[in-house]
């Protein structure tokens, strides 16, 4: 098993920046991918950031989505199972809840909800205009 606690969300101006983060424990040996979803209300969960820690060559590869794209960075920490996502330029329409997922074990490392094995409960983030 494995349990993901993220942190860091908040209210902030349009405009402005914040920091998540996402810690990994229990079974994280093989963990490959890290990611962050989220998910406005009536909208569907929606993939933002992912980046591939496991070994090789695609070792810390990452993906954005297209509204994020300059905006947000996801990095992990000096090879620990903890990622952060940096957010500037934050826009009304960041707000959401932030989820972080990872997949353990074989994975294409995409934005798709489906592939991945566990979430972490959700970190809310308020961008005000």
């Amino acid at each position: 098993q494995v349990q993901l606690v993220e942190s860091g969300g908040g209210s902030v101006q349009a405009g402005g920046s914040l920091r998540l983060s996402c810690a990994a424990s229990g079974y994280t040996h093989n963990i490959n991918c890290m990611a962050w979803f989220r998910q406005a209300p009536g909208k569907e969960r929606e993939g933002v950031a992912r980046i591939y820690i496991g070994g090789g060559i695609g070792g810390g590869s990452t993906t954005y989505a297209d509204s994020v794209k300059g905006r947000f960075t996801i990095s992990q920490d000096n090879g620990k199972k903890i990622v952060y996502l940096q957010m500037n330029n934050r826009k009304p329409e960041d707000s959401a809840m932030y989820y972080c997922a990872v997949i353990t074990g074989l994975g294409r490392c995409s934005l798709s909800t489906f592939e991945y094995d566990y979430w972490g409960q959700g970190t809310q983030v308020t961008v005000s205009s």
